[in-house]
């Protein structure tokens, strides 16, 4: 009982970092694969859209604005069902936009299974043998994702996030923890292929991993710094949300805080504004003076 206080309390720490720090931006609103389905003119207004998105600093006019970019996402699926891309896009936006900014509970499930259901659809897809993957048992998913290519990349990544995002949604049920593994299994494999895709937010899903308990409870933190260094050299210093993350889940656990206060203050000091980034490095600066605030009560 007391394990699985703990695993509950990280893996929630876990997923308000991981989740909401990677995929909100790394991946957010990005419908690059749309253009092989949809008219050119839907597409190059569709990706002015996201990039104006992500290069805007003002969140409460993302948080207004999201459900109707959700919504045209949906109606682009019921007309092309079978748009690899296109789901696997919509189950990420879904699931960042669940963890920023829906707080009711019932409603965040429910997100969380279109998510998911729009992942699973578009990796089976991708591999038929690959159809209801998050059904499989553990062994079996093993089989099928050591079986996969570079080309799977994208569906695997995005099957692993809206996953996570869908064990957050029910983190109060011990047998949606118990996926975790097949977290740990699906980025695995997507930095065995790739560990380029999406500037290395692998690393950061395995460097939360492997500090979701402490040491003493089986953890691994030294690893799990090892995730994050590689991390932050992948990110290239565009998306300041990587060292936020760093900061808050392995220096906190570690009581590190020189690594701490360095991490933020770079954060702090650093240009927001770079394409691609500025929405989440807005965000990542908000978050390092809270982080930075509170550093006294904590360490």
């Amino acid at each position: 009982m007391i394990l699985y206080k703990v695993a509950n309390h990280n893996f929630k720490r876990f997923l308000s970092s991981a989740i909401l720090l990677i995929l909100c931006i790394v991946s957010l609103f990005s419908i690059s694969g749309c253009s092989m389905i949809i008219s050119s003119a839907t597409s190059d207004m569709m990706e002015h859209l996201s990039n104006t998105i992500l290069d805007n600093d003002d969140l409460s006019m993302v948080k207004q604005g999201a459900p109707a970019y959700l919504l045209m996402i949906d109606g682009l699926i019921s007309k092309e069902p079978e748009n690899k891309s296109l789901l696997s896009n919509a189950a990420m936006l879904y699931t960042a936009y669940a963890d920023l900014f829906v707080k009711d509970v019932d409603r965040s499930r429910r997100m969380a299974d279109k998510a998911l259901n729009y992942a699973s659809l578009a990796i089976c897809l991708e591999r038929k043998d690959a159809c209801a993957l998050n059904e499989q048992p553990f062994e079996e998913c093993q089989k099928i994702i050591s079986k996969m290519k570079k080309k799977d990349v994208p569906a695997l990544f995005a099957l692993g996030s809206a996953w996570s995002g869908w064990i957050m949604a029910n983190k109060n049920n011990f047998d949606a923890i118990a996926d975790i593994a097949h977290i740990e299994l699906i980025m695995q494999k997507v930095i065995e292929l790739d560990e380029t895709y999406q500037e290395g937010a692998a690393y950061l899903y395995l460097g939360t991993l492997a500090t979701f308990l402490p040491p003493g409870l089986g953890g691994k933190p030294e690893l799990g710094k090892h995730y994050f260094d590689k991390a932050v050299t992948l990110s290239k210093g565009k998306n300041l949300m990587v060292k936020v993350v760093f900061a808050k889940v392995y220096a906190r656990m570690m009581f590190d805080r020189p690594l701490h206060d360095r991490l933020l203050k770079e954060v702090i000091t650093a240009d927001p504004y770079v394409p691609g980034h500025t929405l989440v490095n807005t965000w990542a600066q908000i978050q390092a003076k809270e982080l930075l605030n509170s550093a006294d009560d904590y360490f």
